[in-house]
Protein backbone atom coordinates (compact mmCIF):
# COMPACT_ATOMS: atom_id res chain seq x y z
CA UNK A 1 0.00 0.00 0.00
CA UNK A 2 2.98 2.12 1.04
CA UNK A 3 4.68 1.29 -1.91
CA UNK A 4 1.36 2.62 -4.52
CA UNK A 5 1.24 5.89 -2.37
CA UNK A 6 4.80 6.43 -2.72
CA UNK A 7 4.30 6.05 -6.83
CA UNK A 8 1.62 7.99 -6.83
CA UNK A 9 3.12 10.49 -5.16
CA UNK A 10 6.05 10.34 -6.96
CA UNK A 11 4.12 10.48 -10.70
CA UNK A 12 1.84 13.34 -9.70
CA UNK A 13 5.00 15.76 -8.59
CA UNK A 14 6.68 14.36 -11.86
CA UNK A 15 3.75 16.21 -13.64
CA UNK A 16 4.04 18.94 -11.58
CA UNK A 17 7.42 19.43 -12.26
CA UNK A 18 6.90 18.98 -15.91
CA UNK A 19 4.38 21.48 -16.13
CA UNK A 20 5.92 24.26 -14.49
CA UNK A 21 9.19 23.25 -16.60
CA UNK A 22 6.87 23.31 -19.66
CA UNK A 23 4.83 26.94 -18.62
CA UNK A 24 5.73 29.71 -21.11
CA UNK A 25 8.27 32.29 -19.51
CA UNK A 26 6.43 36.01 -19.48
CA UNK A 27 7.09 37.54 -22.55
CA UNK A 28 7.68 41.38 -23.25
CA UNK A 29 7.94 42.80 -27.02
CA UNK A 30 9.46 45.63 -27.99
CA UNK A 31 9.17 47.52 -30.85
CA UNK A 32 12.75 49.22 -32.21
CA UNK A 33 13.93 50.98 -34.75
CA UNK A 34 17.72 50.04 -33.93
CA UNK A 35 20.24 48.27 -36.48
CA UNK A 36 19.15 44.54 -36.35
CA UNK A 37 22.52 43.53 -35.93
CA UNK A 38 22.80 45.74 -32.51
CA UNK A 39 19.36 44.26 -31.46
CA UNK A 40 20.96 40.84 -32.16
CA UNK A 41 23.65 41.45 -29.90
CA UNK A 42 21.79 42.87 -27.74
CA UNK A 43 18.99 40.09 -27.56
CA UNK A 44 21.92 37.99 -26.76
CA UNK A 45 22.74 39.96 -23.72
CA UNK A 46 19.21 40.35 -22.13
CA UNK A 47 19.10 36.38 -22.93
CA UNK A 48 21.77 36.06 -20.07
CA UNK A 49 21.06 39.16 -18.17
CA UNK A 50 16.86 38.02 -17.72
CA UNK A 51 16.96 34.34 -18.44
CA UNK A 52 13.59 33.98 -16.76
CA UNK A 53 11.58 36.50 -19.44
CA UNK A 54 10.84 35.64 -22.99
CA UNK A 55 11.95 39.45 -24.66
CA UNK A 56 11.39 39.43 -28.59
CA UNK A 57 12.88 42.21 -30.28
CA UNK A 58 10.62 43.56 -33.43
CA UNK A 59 12.63 46.06 -35.82
CA UNK A 60 11.64 48.56 -38.32
CA UNK A 61 11.96 52.32 -39.29
CA UNK A 62 10.44 54.92 -36.99
CA UNK A 63 7.59 55.12 -39.67
CA UNK A 64 7.33 52.07 -40.56
CA UNK A 65 6.58 51.30 -36.72
CA UNK A 66 4.77 54.45 -36.45
CA UNK A 67 2.01 53.02 -39.60
CA UNK A 68 2.21 49.81 -37.23
CA UNK A 69 1.29 50.99 -33.80
CA UNK A 70 -1.94 53.06 -35.19
CA UNK A 71 -3.03 50.09 -37.33
CA UNK A 72 -2.83 47.75 -34.22
CA UNK A 73 -4.61 51.29 -32.19
CA UNK A 74 -7.92 50.93 -34.20
CA UNK A 75 -7.97 46.93 -33.29
CA UNK A 76 -7.64 48.31 -29.67
CA UNK A 77 -4.40 46.15 -28.80
CA UNK A 78 -0.40 47.02 -29.34
CA UNK A 79 1.80 44.22 -30.94
CA UNK A 80 4.13 45.11 -28.58
CA UNK A 81 4.86 45.85 -24.88
CA UNK A 82 7.86 48.54 -25.48
CA UNK A 83 8.60 50.96 -27.72
CA UNK A 84 12.52 51.95 -28.65
CA UNK A 85 11.95 54.86 -31.68
CA UNK A 86 14.02 57.30 -33.15
CA UNK A 87 11.76 60.39 -33.08
CA UNK A 88 11.01 61.93 -29.96
CA UNK A 89 8.10 63.53 -30.39
CA UNK A 90 6.36 60.04 -30.93
CA UNK A 91 6.30 59.86 -27.56
CA UNK A 92 4.62 62.92 -26.54
CA UNK A 93 1.98 62.20 -29.25
CA UNK A 94 1.19 58.39 -27.79
CA UNK A 95 0.79 60.00 -23.90
CA UNK A 96 -1.45 62.94 -25.55
CA UNK A 97 -3.39 59.42 -26.69
CA UNK A 98 -3.24 57.71 -23.04
CA UNK A 99 -1.40 55.10 -24.35
CA UNK A 100 2.37 54.83 -22.09
CA UNK A 101 2.53 53.74 -18.43
CA UNK A 102 3.97 56.06 -15.52
CA UNK A 103 7.12 54.84 -14.19
CA UNK A 104 9.79 56.89 -12.28
CA UNK A 105 12.96 55.50 -12.90
CA UNK A 106 15.63 55.58 -10.01
CA UNK A 107 18.00 56.47 -13.15
CA UNK A 108 16.53 59.36 -13.67
CA UNK A 109 19.03 62.03 -11.92
CA UNK A 110 21.76 60.65 -14.22
CA UNK A 111 20.46 61.56 -17.24
CA UNK A 112 22.16 63.97 -19.25
CA UNK A 113 19.06 64.67 -21.60
CA UNK A 114 15.11 65.70 -21.25
CA UNK A 115 12.96 63.13 -20.24
CA UNK A 116 9.41 63.16 -19.26
CA UNK A 117 9.01 64.47 -15.32
CA UNK A 118 6.03 62.75 -15.22
CA UNK A 119 7.53 59.04 -16.17
CA UNK A 120 5.98 58.41 -19.24
CA UNK A 121 9.08 57.91 -21.12
CA UNK A 122 13.04 58.49 -21.20
CA UNK A 123 16.03 58.84 -24.06
CA UNK A 124 17.53 55.78 -23.76
CA UNK A 125 20.44 56.80 -26.58
CA UNK A 126 21.14 59.42 -28.17
CA UNK A 127 21.44 59.33 -32.89
CA UNK A 128 23.87 62.17 -34.28
CA UNK A 129 22.82 63.60 -38.10
CA UNK A 130 25.76 64.72 -39.85
CA UNK A 131 27.35 64.72 -43.18
CA UNK A 132 30.12 62.33 -44.66
CA UNK A 133 32.40 61.73 -47.20
CA UNK A 134 35.53 59.86 -48.99
CA UNK A 135 37.98 61.47 -48.49
CA UNK A 136 39.92 59.03 -51.29
CA UNK A 137 37.24 60.62 -53.93
CA UNK A 138 37.20 63.84 -52.62
CA UNK A 139 39.00 66.84 -50.75
CA UNK A 140 37.70 67.68 -46.96
CA UNK A 141 38.71 71.39 -48.18
CA UNK A 142 36.28 71.03 -51.06
CA UNK A 143 33.18 70.04 -49.50
CA UNK A 144 30.67 71.36 -47.15
CA UNK A 145 31.24 72.29 -43.82
CA UNK A 146 27.37 72.91 -42.66
CA UNK A 147 24.06 71.43 -43.17
CA UNK A 148 23.13 74.51 -44.91
CA UNK A 149 26.10 74.39 -48.08
CA UNK A 150 24.90 70.66 -48.15
CA UNK A 151 21.50 71.98 -49.96
CA UNK A 152 22.95 75.48 -50.94
CA UNK A 153 26.12 74.33 -53.05
CA UNK A 154 25.20 74.26 -56.52
CA UNK A 155 28.76 72.22 -56.81
CA UNK A 156 27.27 69.12 -55.12
CA UNK A 157 24.00 69.20 -57.52
CA UNK A 158 23.40 65.24 -58.48
CA UNK A 159 25.99 64.05 -55.72
CA UNK A 160 24.01 64.65 -52.97
CA UNK A 161 22.05 62.41 -50.88
CA UNK A 162 20.17 61.70 -47.62
CA UNK A 163 17.53 59.98 -45.94
CA UNK A 164 13.94 59.68 -46.50
CA UNK A 165 11.76 61.41 -43.91
CA UNK A 166 8.59 59.54 -44.99
CA UNK A 167 10.12 56.48 -43.50
CA UNK A 168 12.52 57.48 -41.06
CA UNK A 169 12.02 59.33 -37.70
CA UNK A 170 15.79 60.75 -37.25
CA UNK A 171 15.38 62.22 -41.01
CA UNK A 172 12.22 63.53 -40.16
CA UNK A 173 13.44 65.42 -37.27
CA UNK A 174 16.67 66.55 -38.78
CA UNK A 175 14.16 68.50 -41.60
CA UNK A 176 12.10 70.12 -38.63
CA UNK A 177 15.60 71.33 -37.28
CA UNK A 178 16.59 72.32 -40.32
CA UNK A 179 13.46 74.13 -41.76
CA UNK A 180 13.09 76.09 -38.39
CA UNK A 181 16.69 77.67 -38.59
CA UNK A 182 16.97 78.23 -42.76
CA UNK A 183 12.86 77.94 -43.58
CA UNK A 184 10.97 75.90 -46.19
CA UNK A 185 13.57 77.19 -48.41
CA UNK A 186 16.02 74.65 -47.46
CA UNK A 187 13.55 72.19 -48.97
CA UNK A 188 13.86 73.89 -52.11
CA UNK A 189 17.25 73.83 -52.30
CA UNK A 190 17.65 70.02 -51.63
CA UNK A 191 15.45 69.72 -54.34
CA UNK A 192 17.29 72.32 -56.94
CA UNK A 193 20.29 70.22 -55.69
CA UNK A 194 18.40 67.48 -57.28
CA UNK A 195 19.00 65.67 -52.98
CA UNK A 196 18.90 61.60 -53.93
CA UNK A 197 16.34 59.92 -51.54
CA UNK A 198 17.88 56.52 -50.38
CA UNK A 199 18.83 54.36 -47.23
CA UNK A 200 21.88 54.61 -45.40
CA UNK A 201 23.62 51.25 -46.95
CA UNK A 202 22.81 53.01 -50.22
CA UNK A 203 24.29 56.46 -49.48
CA UNK A 204 27.22 54.65 -47.86
CA UNK A 205 28.09 52.58 -51.25
CA UNK A 206 27.96 55.17 -53.46
CA UNK A 207 29.84 57.02 -51.56
CA UNK A 208 32.66 54.95 -51.83
CA UNK A 209 32.23 54.41 -55.71
CA UNK A 210 31.96 58.22 -55.76
CA UNK A 211 28.50 59.10 -57.00
CA UNK A 212 28.50 61.06 -53.92
CA UNK A 213 30.47 63.87 -52.72
CA UNK A 214 28.52 64.19 -49.26
CA UNK A 215 25.74 62.44 -47.76
CA UNK A 216 23.50 63.39 -44.74
CA UNK A 217 23.35 60.39 -42.84
CA UNK A 218 23.51 58.86 -38.88
CA UNK A 219 26.51 59.06 -37.56
CA UNK A 220 26.51 55.56 -36.34
CA UNK A 221 26.05 54.05 -39.54
CA UNK A 222 29.69 55.99 -40.58
CA UNK A 223 31.52 54.74 -37.50
CA UNK A 224 30.14 51.31 -38.07
CA UNK A 225 31.58 50.86 -41.11
CA UNK A 226 35.10 52.33 -40.00
CA UNK A 227 34.85 50.06 -36.99
CA UNK A 228 33.57 46.76 -38.87
CA UNK A 229 34.99 47.32 -42.33
CA UNK A 230 38.44 49.33 -41.88
CA UNK A 231 36.15 51.92 -43.93
CA UNK A 232 37.80 55.20 -44.98
CA UNK A 233 34.89 57.16 -44.98
CA UNK A 234 34.49 59.91 -42.64
CA UNK A 235 32.19 62.56 -40.81
CA UNK A 236 31.53 66.08 -40.85
CA UNK A 237 30.17 67.60 -37.41
CA UNK A 238 28.47 70.30 -39.37
CA UNK A 239 29.45 73.72 -38.02
CA UNK A 240 26.11 75.36 -38.42
CA UNK A 241 25.39 72.05 -35.29
CA UNK A 242 24.78 68.35 -35.47
CA UNK A 243 21.30 67.69 -35.24
CA UNK A 244 20.71 65.55 -31.89
CA UNK A 245 18.34 63.25 -31.56
CA UNK A 246 17.86 61.21 -28.13
CA UNK A 247 15.54 58.67 -28.72
CA UNK A 248 12.79 57.82 -26.38
CA UNK A 249 12.38 54.31 -24.27
CA UNK A 250 8.62 54.16 -23.44
CA UNK A 251 6.30 51.21 -22.16
CA UNK A 252 2.31 50.24 -22.67
CA UNK A 253 -0.26 50.30 -20.67
CA UNK A 254 -1.36 46.89 -19.78
CA UNK A 255 -4.37 47.98 -20.99
CA UNK A 256 -3.33 48.33 -24.82
CA UNK A 257 0.13 46.09 -24.35
CA UNK A 258 0.67 42.76 -25.96
CA UNK A 259 1.39 40.68 -22.55
CA UNK A 260 0.54 42.98 -20.14
CA UNK A 261 3.92 42.74 -18.31
CA UNK A 262 4.45 46.28 -17.36
CA UNK A 263 6.62 45.56 -14.13
CA UNK A 264 8.76 43.69 -16.37
CA UNK A 265 9.01 46.59 -18.76
CA UNK A 266 10.24 48.75 -15.83
CA UNK A 267 13.19 46.47 -14.73
CA UNK A 268 13.92 46.74 -18.42
CA UNK A 269 13.72 50.09 -18.24
CA UNK A 270 15.88 49.99 -15.62
CA UNK A 271 18.73 48.19 -17.19
CA UNK A 272 18.81 49.76 -20.04
CA UNK A 273 19.46 53.39 -18.72
CA UNK A 274 21.93 52.39 -16.24
CA UNK A 275 25.78 52.46 -16.57
CA UNK A 276 25.99 48.74 -18.01
CA UNK A 277 23.13 48.75 -20.31
CA UNK A 278 24.50 52.13 -21.94
CA UNK A 279 27.29 50.22 -22.49
CA UNK A 280 25.63 47.93 -25.13
CA UNK A 281 23.99 51.32 -26.80
CA UNK A 282 27.57 53.21 -27.25
CA UNK A 283 28.96 49.45 -28.25
CA UNK A 284 25.94 50.14 -31.42
CA UNK A 285 28.03 53.08 -31.69
CA UNK A 286 25.27 55.33 -30.55
CA UNK A 287 25.95 57.85 -27.54
CA UNK A 288 24.99 57.13 -24.43
CA UNK A 289 22.01 59.64 -22.59
CA UNK A 290 24.06 59.24 -19.19
CA UNK A 291 25.70 62.64 -17.91
CA UNK A 292 28.94 60.90 -17.37
CA UNK A 293 28.78 58.50 -20.09
CA UNK A 294 30.32 55.27 -19.80
CA UNK A 295 32.36 55.79 -22.47
CA UNK A 296 31.56 56.95 -26.53
CA UNK A 297 31.39 55.33 -29.25
CA UNK A 298 34.06 54.31 -31.63
CA UNK A 299 36.37 56.75 -33.47
CA UNK A 300 33.70 59.22 -32.35
CA UNK A 301 34.27 62.96 -30.36
CA UNK A 302 33.47 63.01 -27.47
CA UNK A 303 29.61 63.55 -26.70
CA UNK A 304 29.60 66.68 -24.53
CA UNK A 305 30.88 68.45 -27.91
CA UNK A 306 28.54 67.26 -29.57
CA UNK A 307 25.59 68.68 -27.26
CA UNK A 308 27.56 71.91 -27.32
CA UNK A 309 27.31 72.57 -31.04
CA UNK A 310 23.96 70.66 -31.36
CA UNK A 311 21.07 72.67 -33.29
CA UNK A 312 18.17 73.16 -31.55
CA UNK A 313 14.59 70.90 -31.69
CA UNK A 314 11.61 71.88 -30.69
CA UNK A 315 9.75 68.84 -30.24
CA UNK A 316 6.39 69.44 -29.62
CA UNK A 317 6.22 71.46 -33.10
CA UNK A 318 8.08 68.85 -34.83
CA UNK A 319 4.75 66.74 -33.64
CA UNK A 320 2.09 69.38 -34.72
CA UNK A 321 4.01 69.70 -38.32
CA UNK A 322 4.69 66.51 -38.68
CA UNK A 323 2.38 65.67 -41.71
CA UNK A 324 3.23 69.58 -43.03
CA UNK A 325 7.11 68.28 -43.49
CA UNK A 326 6.06 65.14 -45.49
CA UNK A 327 4.13 67.07 -47.50
CA UNK A 328 6.08 69.96 -47.98
CA UNK A 329 9.06 67.50 -48.70
CA UNK A 330 7.12 65.69 -51.26
CA UNK A 331 6.35 68.70 -53.09
CA UNK A 332 9.13 70.91 -52.95
CA UNK A 333 11.96 67.91 -52.89
CA UNK A 334 11.26 64.92 -54.31
CA UNK A 335 8.82 66.78 -56.88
Amino acid sequence: MKKKIFSALFFVLAILSAAAYAAPKPKVVIYTSMYEDVIEAMSETMKEKFPDYDIEFFYGGTGTLQAKVNAEREAKKLGCDMLMVADPSYSLELKELGLLHKYVTKEADKLGLEYDPEGYWYPVRNLNMVLAFNPEKFKREDLPKSFKDFAYDENLKGYISMPNPLTSGTALVALSALKNKYGYEYFDKLGENKVMVESGSVALTKLETGECKVVMILEESVLKKREEEGSSLEVIYPEDGVICVPSPIMTIKDEWSANKNSKICEELTEWFLSPEGQKYIVKGWMHSVLKNPPAIPYDSIQTSKIFEQAMPVDWAQCLAERAELRTNFEERVKK
